[in-house]
């Protein structure tokens, strides 16, 4: 008994949706082949025409079968291309969300990057001018001894002693005192405290300060010169030193549990935003969910990252922490390769030792 063209090639009653969408995607990689002038076999062009003449009229299961060879055969010739990265590039993808994500970290980075780079420059100059203010203070109080309990209209200088290095001295001190105390002040802004300003009640007069600052004129007795400025120094120290310790506080763990942090995830948009321009380049660029999980393990690479201060890049190099927080987020693996030989070291077995076996004494 003959059998028909019809029976021998069946036509589907209900076409499924897969084969339209294997059709488009078959014309997207077509279309890329010719435009790249990639070489296609012609029997594979004429299989996606045909497939396309018949989608109106119904599919036939010849055809289909066709079509699908056809997708196979150009979506392994035009890899890493694919029908899905083409339709993505097609509809002109944005990275808006990389943008704001970037942009809202630079927010918060750049502000407290600042801060925490003048505030530390801040306070190695007051403990820098306290250093060198406690050795004047001793040196004066050992040249000149201590101080009278009243101003002398005559100024006195100890036997052997120079007047001149003396008022350098005092001059020295005083610079010295003013320095830490206008360093204090801009700490107090920038710690958010308020801090104990030993003197508030003279910040708004220009006499009254430059009385309590500033040498008095016509010096006459050193001695008592020098036990003033000793104990204006004594309440400006406190108030210097307790913004220091504050700082110290306050930026060492935003410095430290915070700032990686922030760096790892802007690591990481930095990474994402340079695969996103290299694929969009090359029409490979799809979407992908697994960014979201990328963010989440930077930031967990960030926030450990300080707990390993001998994490070395090279040989020989010297990078801060938060360098290396940035590159744990853009190369992530690498972060967890050195987390692995860490963890390696640990759990490699040492060298067993034999000990000699016992002879049996009631052996011959």
């Amino acid at each position: 008994m003959a059998h028909s063209h019809a029976d021998r090639n069946p036509t589907f009653a209900e076409t499924p949706a897969y084969f339209e969408e294997a059709l488009k995607d078959a014309e997207r990689l077509l279309k890329y082949a010719s435009e790249m002038g990639l070489p296609i076999e012609n029997h594979t062009r004429d299989h996606i025409l045909q497939a396309r003449a018949v989608s109106v009229a119904g599919w036939d299961e010849e055809t289909a079968a066709k079509l699908l060879t056809a997708l196979g055969k150009l979506a392994a010739q035009l890899k890493p291309v694919t029908a899905e990265s083409l339709k993505v590039w097609s509809g002109k993808p944005k990275v808006k969300k990389y943008w704001i994500v970037s942009i809202c970290l630079a927010a918060f980075i750049v502000p407290f990057s600042v801060a925490s780079f003048v505030t530390s420059a801040i306070s190695t100059t007051i403990k820098t001018n306290i250093a060198a203010a406690n050795d004047l203070a001793v040196k004066l109080r050992a040249q000149l001894g201590p101080p009278p309990p009243s101003e002398r209209k005559e100024a006195t200088v100890p036997t052997g002693v120079s007047e001149t290095a003396v008022i350098t001295d005092l001059q020295q001190f005083a610079s010295d005192i003013r320095e830490i105390d206008a360093g204090a002040r801009e700490l107090r802004v920038l710690v958010f405290g308020p801090g104990i300003d030993p003197y508030p009640d003279v910040r708004n007069n220009t006499k009254a300060i430059h009385d309590t600052f500033q040498l008095p004129e016509g010096l006459k007795d050193f001695a008592w010169a020098a036990g003033d400025r000793t104990q204006v120094f004594q309440y400006v120290r406190y108030f210097g030193q307790s913004l220091v310790d504050d700082v110290a506080v306050v930026y060492g763990a935003i410095t430290t549990c915070i700032l990686p942090v922030l760096y790892a995830l802007l690591g990481t948009c930095a990474y994402l935003l340079r695969t996103f321009q290299q694929q969009i380049s090359a029409r490979t660029y799809t979407p992908s969910v697994g960014d979201s999980a990328r963010f989440l393990i930077t930031a967990i690479g960030g926030a450990v990252v300080g707990l390993f201060n001998n994490f070395a890049i090279g040989q020989g190099a010297s990078i801060p922490p938060l360098a290396i927080a940035f590159l744990v987020g853009y190369a992530v693996d690498v972060f967890f390769a050195f987390l692995e030989g860490m963890l390696g070291k640990f759990t490699k077995s040492g060298p067993v030792s034999s000990t000699p076996s016992t002879v049996d004494s009631g052996k011959a």
